[in-house]
């Protein structure tokens, strides 16, 4: 897997296939699948949320004092074969990224990215196809 700490919600929706490094400090927020394909280099920091929340608080939040309580929903992360994502990166829920992809450090992906590019930014957007 690679580095240390590594810290995630609950671990058992999290698939990593092989040889895929996962450096230090990464946060995996797995309220729902996330899936890393084979040979990825996950750099520091990063970061990948499943979980999402209303933008309208009186949606969001229910419940008062002690019984307060936050109307949250989830969906899934992929990421694919062969994939570089640089340091301080943030992936949002419900995005896919292809095969051979490279997302520059820094970036906040909040939409789908293809195969084979080249993608950094915030937004996070394509730069050019490898």
């Amino acid at each position: 897997m690679g580095g240390t700490p590594f810290y995630c919600d609950y671990g058992e929706n999290i698939s990593i296939g092989a040889n895929t490094f996962v450096n230090t400090n990464c946060i995996f927020l797995d309220n729902n699948k996330i899936t890393i394909g084979k040979n990825g280099l996950l750099a520091p920091y990063v970061q990948i949320y499943t979980a999402i929340h209303p933008l309208i608080a009186s949606e969001r939040i229910v419940g008062e004092g002690d019984e307060t309580r936050y109307l949250t929903s989830t969906k899934p992360v992929s990421i694919g074969d062969n994939v570089w994502i640089g340091g301080n990166t943030v992936i949002f829920p419900g995005v896919t990224i292809g095969d051979n992809v490279t997302i520059g450090a820094g970036s906040v992906v909040t939409k789908n990215i293809p195969d084979q590019v080249l993608a950094f930014g915030n937004p996070c957007e394509i730069k050019k196809k490898l």
